[in-house]
């Protein structure tokens, strides 16, 4: 049986023994990406400072750095910010005249859109709406820029952050017009995706900080590489999901034929953490195993940050970094900066490198990324840093948990108070208050707050109530209460709600056994970018609830790609036995090092003991892996145990980054 997740992320240890191991395998690094050979071309447009419109905050700096985004992944881009009509219908006219003749071709809006009678309208900043003839008049549609694009060559991406709230005068439109917030749906000709910031006649928000969550999440992914654009916006949704409380969900339409990568080249196989990791011990460097643990503060090798910090340790460190590290380092830690977009981490590539191959991008990048240590730093993004649920992390934050909210509760909660009192509209501040005033054993403000943000459609309010209420934490206890906003937070798009009703429909208690539903929930949720969901389905497709045998490996493969390295370990088992594929010794070898690599240790120590748990061809092809790597001179002997330990510690913490040293 598969397991629920608690209140604060927590899964049972029985369940964490079975399937345990965050693990993932740092690849070499090399200089020579694959070459973008394609035509790529793009228009980005930033429209903030509106005449006689409310202007808005974020739209030019996300045009501004969306753009240097595209630049590093080989766009010739056509920019424009706070453009009149006439400079719209240029650029546009440009665009699609070169767009025709392109491979990909890129289409980004951010600033005022809106819909009158399903057509939809982008608002030059000199726009003067005062009757529904001038709405024509001084406005681009969507639509004839999407007609100037049928009929090229290539594919169409278009990315619309423009559901900001209908600027237009009440009376304006004209009677009998409809007139709604938000963009309406549409798109139908072949080879084109088009990815709204929220739902279509939804509202999106231009975002507290400098850029809105879409243009974020959008940039946050767009540089991993081998990652086909349908599996990028599954992850940028999951983002803005998060980071807004599923008040703002990413839509998009497609029709592509063909797969496409921002990025291209072989699949990312190590996360950001494990990269992190692997660069500061491969590097020598304290201070980028510092910024690991500021990074990822629940991360895998905390305590062995710890440990290497520690001052009698530190002249280990600093003895010289691994060899061939500086080569192998710029681009490596290039990669890893563009792709976390982690202002101390970029600093540290311009420090580190001052004329590495990447300095003019990193000192652009640089420009575009706040400083989360500034005295100035806006409350809202304290709020986020300070306070957010793990179960919340996206790819530029990754939450707290409870012990380390309580060492900052007061700075949190001061944070997100003022956050709260300056965004009435955002139910996410609320939701943050809440959760740094449970930490502060204020409980009766924070059960206030936490039912006034759910009430408004914040998910995670939503689960923490259900949680409280379920465990009468403070409260009454009040089962089917609590059940009720498992409901309410799964049909929002919360996959922890879901992942909650799902165990308790599988299990019969408290809720009456409804095997089907439960596997309707786990599978909606898996394609919403649920990692937990995936591995779960998997777990079942094991025991053969969920369809086959056969389709448990798909579904541990896809559970590691969204995120839960638990898949790592249950993959080599299926693959070293044979269960439900054929057996692999060479594919199970590659799955228990990615685990060795991340995981908190566990692995290490099981392959280092005296264990019949895996076959003796699955380890002697782990034995040769760690020779071709030049850490393990032994004989290929098939045994696990202690004389593995040293070789597996290399792996661990440099992997394939600088092969063969210590």
């Amino acid at each position: 049986m598969f397991a629920r997740w608690h209140n604060e992320g927590e899964w049972p240890a029985w369940l964490r023994n079975r399937f345990a191991a965050l693990a993932i395998l740092l690849v070499a690094l090399s200089a020579s990406f694959p070459a973008i050979a394609e035509k790529r071309v793009a228009l980005v447009m930033g429209l903030s400072a509106y005449n006689g419109l409310q202007e808005l905050k974020n739209p030019k700096n996300d045009a501004t750095d969306v753009s240097e985004a595209l630049r590093q992944q080989g766009f010739e881009v056509l920019s424009g910010e706070d453009l009149g009509l006439a400079a719209m219908r240029d650029l546009v006219k440009r665009f699609t005249a070169r767009a025709r003749e392109a491979d990909v071709s890129l289409f980004y809006y951010a600033g005022h859109g809106f819909q009158i009678d399903s057509q939809n309208y982008l608002v030059p900043v000199d726009a003067d709406i005062r009757d529904p003839a001038s709405i024509k008049q001084s406005m681009i549609t969507l639509q004839s820029i999407l007609s100037g694009l049928e009929g090229g060559k290539g594919i169409n991406l278009i990315f619309l952050d423009a559901c900001r709230n209908n600027p237009i005068p009440p009376g304006a439109a004209g009677v009998g017009v409809t007139l709604r917030d938000g963009l309406a749906r549409i798109g139908n000709a072949a080879n084109f995706l088009i990815a709204y910031a929220t739902q279509p006649d939804n509202v999106a928000y231009d975002g507290a900080g400098r850029n809105s969550p879409f243009a974020t999440a959008l940039m946050s992914h767009i540089a991993t590489r081998g990652q086909d654009i349908a599996a990028m916006m599954i992850k940028v949704r999951r983002d803005v999901i998060a980071a807004t409380g599923g008040q703002q969900i990413p839509w998009e339409n497609s029709s592509l034929i063909r797969q496409f990568a921002f990025k291209p080249g072989a699949p990312e196989t190590a996360s950001p953490e494990v990269q992190l990791w692997q660069l500061g011990v491969g590097l020598r460097d304290p201070a980028l195993l510092k910024l690991y643990i500021d990074r990822f503060p629940t991360g895998a090798h905390v305590s062995e940050a710890r440990t290497y910090l520690d001052p009698t340790k530190l002249a280990s460190l600093e003895g010289g970094a691994a060899r061939g590290a500086d080569a192998t380092g710029d681009d490596a830690m290039w990669e890893l900066a563009s792709r976390v977009r982690m202002r101390p981490l970029t600093e540290f590539y311009l420090q580190r490198f001052p004329a590495g191959k990447h300095i003019e991008a990193a000192r652009k990048l640089l420009e575009a990324l706040p400083d989360a240590n500034s005295a100035d730093i806006p409350p809202e993004a304290l709020c986020e840093r300070l306070a957010t649920h793990p179960r919340d992390a996206t790819a530029n934050l990754d939450g707290v948990p409870l012990d380390t909210l309580v060492a900052n509760v007061d700075r949190a909660i001061g944070a997100c108070r003022q956050a709260m009192t300056a965004h009435p509209e955002i139910p996410n501040y609320m939701a943050l208050l809440a959760r740094a005033l449970w930490a502060a054993n204020q409980r009766s403000e924070a059960l206030q707050l936490y039912r006034k943000a759910a009430e408004r459609g914040n998910l995670r309010a939503m689960v923490s109530l259900g949680l409280v209420l379920e465990a009468g934490d403070g409260v009454p206890k009040d089962v089917p209460g609590a059940y009720g906003w498992y409901e309410r937070a799964a049909a929002g798009g919360s996959a922890d709600g879901a992942i909650n009703l799902a165990v308790a429909l599988m299990q019969g208690s408290p809720l009456p056994r409804n095997v089907p539903r439960a596997l309707e929930l786990l599978r909606t949720a898996s394609g919403q970018g649920s990692a937990i969901a995936t591995f779960n389905l998997g777990v079942l497709a094991e025991q053969g609830v969920n369809g086959s045998p056969e389709q448990a490996l798909g579904y541990f493969r896809k559970a590691v790609e969204l995120g839960d390295v638990r898949g790592y370990r249950a993959a080599a088992i299926l693959l070293d036995e044979g269960r439900g594929t054929r057996k692999d010794p060479d594919a199970a070898a590659e799955s228990l090092l990615r685990a060795v690599a991340a995981d908190t240790g566990s692995t290490l120590d099981e392959l280092t003991k005296a264990t019949k748990n895996w076959s003796p061809e699955t380890i002697r092809a782990v034995q040769r892996r760690l020779q071709r790597e030049g850490y393990y001179q032994g004989a290929f002997d098939g045994r696990t145990g202690p004389r593995l330990r040293q070789p597996l510690e290399r792996w661990r913490n440099v992997g394939s980054l600088f092969p063969n040293n210590g």
